[in-house]
């Protein structure tokens, strides 16, 4: 029994993944989780109490996930520069998993305090992997400009997510660009 359980849970989940990117959080209803994974509406309410749950469970598989993915590309690099390189890179690569697409519409949703605050709680844990190699390449302020770095990365994020002009390689080069050289090209910036 606990494990039919188990895996009604993980196929709600899926299917939640799977109609937040589609869709965005407005897909994501009780009726739709049931008609993909063939349960009653009902049921549904046995798995989860409510949408912000759905998006709090999400939080808390997918975020470690994908922040394990980034640090994991970091890790592979030797330099400051270089880790800094993967920190934008495997988050920008990612785009294309599903997981992330649904990470990106749980983000952009109104959801309720527990939600925003553990997708805070993921986003800081993400930001703090790269703030000793800015701390290395002499930043001043180096959680300052991992938020900044950060918000770079979100921005090329939606610009990939929304099917820009631009082939999502070129956005990522630019990301990757501002992020080593800022938009001044190579000269340090106080």
């Amino acid at each position: 029994m606990a494990e039919h359980r188990t895996m009604q849970r993980a196929a709600l989940l899926d299917a939640a993944r799977a109609l937040l990117s589609e869709g965005g959080t407005e897909a994501l209803t009780f009726p739709a989780l049931a008609r993909r994974t063939g349960l009653a509406r009902s049921s549904v309410y046995e798995y989860f109490r409510s949408r912000a749950a759905v998006v709090e469970e999400l939080c808390a598989i997918d975020f470690p996930v994908w922040a394990a993915e980034v640090e994991t590309a970091m890790c592979q690099a030797s330099t400051p520069d270089a880790k800094i390189e993967a920190y934008v890179r495997r988050q920008l690569d990612l785009v294309a998993n599903r997981q992330h697409r649904a990470v990106v519409a749980i983000s952009a949703g109104e959801l309720d305090a527990g939600a925003r605050e553990k997708i805070r709680a993921a986003h800081g844990g993400l930001i703090a992997m790269v703030v000793d190699a800015l701390a290395d390449l002499g930043h001043h302020q180096p959680r300052l400009s991992a938020v900044l770095l950060q918000g770079v990365v979100d921005a090329a994020v939606r610009r990939i997510e929304l099917g820009a002009a631009e082939h999502p390689e070129q956005i990522t080069r630019a990301a990757v660009m501002m992020a080593l050289h800022g938009a001044e090209g190579s000269r340090d910036i106080r």
